[in-house]
């Protein structure tokens, strides 16, 4: 949540982030969906000089409640990062939840094939809920 932000325990927010840093220097794509229905959107690619691209809607409260049921049915809120891959320098994700007097953070290494979640921890989760 961007700094000077208040929510209160009832309201629901989902913020994710995947990038890394390398030889086109930083790049990442973001998305967070705020309480008050408002989507917004970063995509920072330097390749070939492209620039940061950044994008804001509304989304509707039926849209904002299936995305609440859509993470309230994964139980990801239930979840542990402990034993998740540490962000290294290929990459790094991250996952904010606020919902239902709850607010989980988990970071983990960039996960970019079944391989990599078959050769992790977590796999077992991914597995459990397809």
């Amino acid at each position: 949540m961007a700094e000077g932000d208040t929510l209160s325990a009832s309201d629901f927010y989902v913020r994710y982030y995947v990038g890394h840093k390398g030889k086109f220097g930083h790049e990442f794509l973001e998305f967070e969906f705020r309480p008050n229905g408002q989507l917004r959107y970063a995509n920072n690619s330097n390749y070939k000089n492209d620039t940061i691209i950044r994008k804001e809607a509304f989304i509707s409260p039926a849209v904002l409640q299936e995305l609440k049921r859509i993470v309230e049915d994964s139980e990801i809120m239930q979840e542990d990062d402990a034993n998740w891959p540490e962000p290294d320098k290929v990459g790094r994700q991250e996952l904010e939840i606020l919902m239902n007097n709850e607010h989980i953070s988990f970071t983990t290494g960039k996960i970019g094939s079944l391989a990599d979640v078959n050769n992790s921890k977590v796999g077992v989760f991914l597995h459990n809920h397809e």
